[in-house]
């Protein structure tokens, strides 16, 4: 195996990037849709691969023997343009997908499938929006907590603030601005679950947003069984990792 690309900035993108062995070259491939992003171990490159087409193009021309999706839960779209783009090259695909969150003892959890709707079950009451910059328009009054500012006019306080998050800071801040209600979208992960801890002790209701439908792939949920997917169809052992 000569090439492996890692798509996506997650923090299961950058660990995996670290844990490869040495030997085979590792790119990471960052959407590039916040400004200061943190970059993984090894070559990175950042920005849109141009659709299907664009990517089929660059794996040929990288000669990529392997491509890992380790994108956010919610970029539908990346997933399904590297399922079709490896599937025409014939490229060993996997997606790494960490698992979602699971209401606790206490919790009050309302499921919707989209931030407009999240919004319209919001209604009047003051929101605490975490769940991206796009659509902060729906929601009539809250904070909204984002790593970059919003591109579009937004009622809510904003916040510029990036995880990991601790109980007593979430809920600080929801104290701070009157939060009457939580928004999120289902991400999973402990970087960011730090406020459904916080909502649940406040007594504050939860609005979450379904992922999307998962992809038509191989899918593991750790870096653990990604390493051990590469290692299989790359046919190496474990050895020094290019982070290490």
């Amino acid at each position: 195996m000569r090439t492996v690309l890692v798509l996506g900035g997650t923090g299961e993108a950058r660990e995996l990037a670290a844990r490869v062995p040495a030997g085979p070259r590792v790119v990471s491939s960052l959407a590039g849709r916040v400004a200061s992003p943190r970059l993984p171990a090894g070559e990175v490159r950042v920005g849109g691969f141009g659709g299907v087409p664009g990517l089929v193009a660059y794996l040929r021309a990288e000669r990529v023997d392997a491509v890992v999706d380790a994108t956010h839960p919610f970029a539908d779209r990346i997933t399904a343009n590297a399922l079709a783009a490896t599937a025409e090259v014939g490229v060993p695909f996997l997606v790494l997908r960490r698992p979602g969150w699971a209401e606790g003892e206490g919790d009050r959890w309302t499921w919707v499938d989209s931030v407009a709707e999240a919004a319209a079950v919001v209604g009047a009451r003051r929101a605490f929006v975490t769940t991206g910059r796009q659509a902060l328009g729906a929601f009539a009054c809250g904070v909204a907590r984002v790593v970059d500012p919003p591109e579009e006019p937004t009622a809510l306080d904003v916040v510029l603030d990036r995880g990991p998050y601790t109980v007593a800071g979430e809920v600080g801040l929801m104290r701070r601005h009157g939060v009457e209600v939580l928004v999120t979208k289902d991400s999973g992960g402990a970087m960011t679950a730090a406020k459904l801890v916080a909502a649940r002790r406040l007594g504050l209701p939860v609005v979450v947003v379904r992922r999307p439908p998962a992809p038509d792939a191989p899918t593991v949920p750790t870096v653990d069984e990604a390493l051990a997917w590469l290692a299989a169809v790359g046919g190496w052992d474990a050895g020094p990792a290019h982070g290490g």
